[in-house]
């Protein structure tokens, strides 16, 4: 690992906007958050994966993968962030480093062929180029092949510096939003400036949420000027230090650029979810607060109460009809992070009771804002081994698990409904609309004939128990 490197993840681990980091001393928050990886452990993601997640789903750009080609398609778009415009980052790029390549020191000379045959195709505004575990361990200098690149070939070429061995998923968003910061953020000025722009950061968009949440903001006359990265367009994130107010949705991954764009710029942030009726009606209030504070009229207040009434009154009358289904209903919410609380606020609004919320990757005031849901600590959980989690449902402490794809299986051999909660779902669950959508897809799954049949003996079992039962009367007779 290069010293640069080195450097930039003391830094990153050295976050004054963290809570835990806070309560450290100097010398243990010098050794990070992170559990160093065990090579082959691959499970929950690399550094690389991470940076991949935070920024590929920005739409217009080259995502170039500098390494084996293996490293491109295994964390190519997991996530089915959409877009509203250009779909190049769709697009697979990558350098299919081989072993020749590494034997003669190729490297560098690859990358800058690849970047510049890419420029050639596509025209891009940028090109990010995302170092992997291979060409740090040889030593290739993706910054200086950058610089030289942005150049002599006139578009920004943007080292993404996370290869996999550097540490967790986690660490790898940050080190994305380093990038961002250091490359990207604060180079172009925008066009237009309004006293009510602001950022959304850490909402990646997936399966369109987000564009069941900018209506509401665009009623209010509200103007996202970014949301990083979801459906992100390079120049807008280039522009977006001149707004008013960042608002953080998942405080995990960007903390470090909320915290650096406030200190450099002055843009204020808070965090918020758009999980839940609740959740974002206060997340509304709260941008109207602030922006408020920073020069927009004050009717912009009364505004936001009128259209939190309208919607909150539509959202609920199209759930009550299933509202008496689901009363009482108990889940199991496998998940992590910001989901960990605002998805237990969104299934108890609705009258479900939460058995167990894991609070992987969860930082401690989102532990504290469950332990305030809940009331307690007790249903909060690190991780579950597999053979706990099916004793749970197999015993019905549960009637639903709520997870992402990795544990759906579990649910499935307990012959209990499972929801996908995590990155890799189709549905979108954002806002009052996702609110209502999040509702019936639990009704529909719950409700569904199917478990009913699963847990039904087959006929070879009721023909077994009927003998055996004919064989005991005999034997009594």
């Amino acid at each position: 690992m290069s010293e640069a490197l080195k450097a930039r993840i003391a830094d990153v681990f050295n976050e004054p906007s963290c809570d835990k980091n806070q309560a450290k001393d100097a010398t243990e928050r010098k050794k990070g958050c992170s559990k160093p990886l065990v090579p082959g452990a691959a499970a929950g993601g690399c550094a690389f994966d991470g940076a991949m997640i935070a920024l590929q789903p920005l739409t217009d750009v080259v995502h170039l993968v500098h390494g084996p080609l293996a490293c491109a398609g295994n964390g190519w778009d997991g996530r089915h962030s959409a877009s509203s415009g250009s779909r190049l980052f769709r697009t697979g790029f990558t350098t299919d480093m081989s072993e020749m390549d590494i034997v003669m020191g190729n490297g560098e000379k690859r990358l800058y062929r690849a970047i510049r045959e890419a420029i050639a195709r596509h025209n891009p505004p940028a090109v990010f180029v995302y170092a992997t575990c291979v060409p740090a361990i040889i030593g290739d200098d993706i910054d200086a092949v950058c610089k030289h690149a942005t150049e002599k070939l006139g578009t920004p070429c943007i080292p993404i510096n996370a290869p996999g061995f550097a540490g967790s998923k986690n660490l790898g968003n940050k080190l994305g939003g380093e990038a961002l910061f250091e490359h990207v953020i604060g180079t172009i000025e925008p066009e237009v400036v309004t006293g009510a722009d602001i950022n959304v950061l850490g909402e990646y968009n997936l399966s369109g949420e987000f564009w069941q949440v900018r209506p509401l903001l665009d009623r209010l006359g509200i103007r996202v000027h970014a949301c990083i990265t979801g459906d992100a367009k390079y120049r807008d994130v280039a522009s977006c230090h001149r707004v008013g107010l960042n608002m953080m949705v998942c405080s995990t991954a960007l903390i470090n650029v909320a915290r650096k764009m406030q200190e450099k710029y002055g843009v204020p942030y808070f965090e918020g979810s758009f999980y839940g009726i609740g959740d974002t009606s206060e997340s509304l209030r709260m941008i109207a607060r602030i922006l408020v504070r920073r020069g927009v009229d004050a009717s912009l207040i009364d505004r936001t109460e009128a259209l939190i009434a309208t919607e909150e009154a539509r959202a609920w009358a199209r759930i009550e009809p299933y509202r008496a289904a689901l009363q009482g209903k108990k889940v199991l919410l496998y998940t992590g992070g910001v989901k960990s609380w605002s998805i237990v606020a969104a299934l108890q609004e609705i009258g479900m009771e939460i058995v167990r919320t894991s609070v992987r990757k969860s930082t401690d005031e989102d532990k504290d804002r469950i332990k305030v849901l809940m009331g307690t600590d007790a249903h909060m959980v690190n991780t579950i081994p597999p053979r706990e989690m099916y004793a749970m449902l197999k015993r019905g402490d549960a009637d639903i698990m709520l997870s992402g794809g990795r544990s759906q299986f579990t649910a499935l051999k307990a012959k209990t409904p499972w929801l996908d909660i995590n990155q890799e779902r189709h549905v979108a669950y954002a806002g009052y609309d996702g609110m209502v959508t999040l509702v019936a897809e639990l009704h529909r799954s719950l409700t569904n004939p199917v478990w009913q049949e699963l847990r039904r003996p087959a006929p070879w079992e009721v023909t077994d128990r009927e003998a055996e039962r004919t064989a005991l009367l005999e034997s009594a007779c």
